[in-house]
């Protein structure tokens, strides 16, 4: 289980972060919550097939991980526990691999995180990234001590 500190030294850490399930409806977290990070001066980068040949947060959303087209630090996840492992293939084929897949508040699943975190990457489930950065007094992402 990760603590309030280790959710801090992650974010501190993190700097460009893929969401995997934006979203543009204003009112739903895989909305707001990208828009707090983003406007905390973390890059942030949408992925959602429904909202291909949109931009969110500056950036062109993206049907795939594999179609950002750079490294990022941390795949901030809003999307169903059930579906978790459609999604594995495509987190453990990222080059470079992510620092840290994050899934969002009420979003858990033990066996993908464990193949997650056998693959090399570290995971953090049942938590939210938007939460976690005011409980923990972080300012801008500038602002924050590299590593």
């Amino acid at each position: 289980m990760t603590t309030l500190n280790q959710a801090a030294d992650i974010l501190r850490a993190s700097r460009t972060i893929a969401i995997l399930g934006a979203h543009h409806v204003r009112s739903k977290a895989a909305f707001y919550v990208p828009q707090y990070l983003h406007g905390r001066g973390y890059r942030v980068l949408p992925v959602n097939p429904r909202f291909v040949g949109s931009t969110l947060w500056g950036q062109p959303v993206v049907a795939t991980l594999a179609e950002l087209g750079e490294p990022v630090d941390m795949v901030d996840v809003f999307r169903r526990s059930q579906h978790l492992p459609e999604h594995l293939e495509e987190l453990l084929a990222m080059a470079p691999l992510p620092r840290v897949v994050w899934f969002q508040l009420g979003i858990r699943h033990d066996r993908v995180a464990t193949l997650l975190a056998d693959g090399g990457i570290e995971v953090v489930q049942d938590r939210c990234t938007l939460a976690d950065h005011r409980r923990a007094g972080l300012g801008h992402v500038e602002d924050a001590v590299s590593d």
